[in-house]
C-alpha cells in the first residue's frame, strides 16, 4: 500500500515538470496586450490636437486651494441648530 501511494506521489510530482500546451504559450499575452490596448485614449497619438486636462497654473491653484482648505478647519455649528436666523 505504501509503494502505491509513494508511486502515485511521484507520479504528480513529475506531472509538474510536464511542458505547457503550445496553445497556451501562442496565446500569453494577448489579455494584456488586449486590455493595453482598450485603455488607450488615443492609439493614433494627439495628431496636432490640444491635450486634455488642466494646464500648470490652474492646477496648481486648485491644489494649493485643497491643501489650504485643511489648515484651518471651519467652525461646527451647534447639532441643535436648524438654520434659523443665518441668513442662508
Amino acid at each position: 500500500m505504501k509503494t502505491i501511494l509513494c508511486a502515485a506521489g511521484a507520479a504528480l510530482l513529475l506531472g509538474g515538470c510536464a511542458s505547457n500546451t503550445p496553445y497556451l504559450d501562442s496565446q500569453f499575452g494577448n489579455a494584456n496586450r488586449m486590455l493595453q490596448a482598450q485603455q488607450t485614449m488615443a492609439p493614433q497619438g494627439l495628431a496636432g490636437n490640444p491635450g486634455t486636462g488642466v494646464d500648470g497654473k490652474v492646477a496648481k491653484s486648485g491644489y494649493d486651494q485643497y491643501q489650504k482648505s485643511y489648515r484651518a478647519p471651519e467652525q461646527q455649528s451647534q447639532a441643535f441648530t436648524i438654520g434659523l436666523g443665518t441668513g442662508k
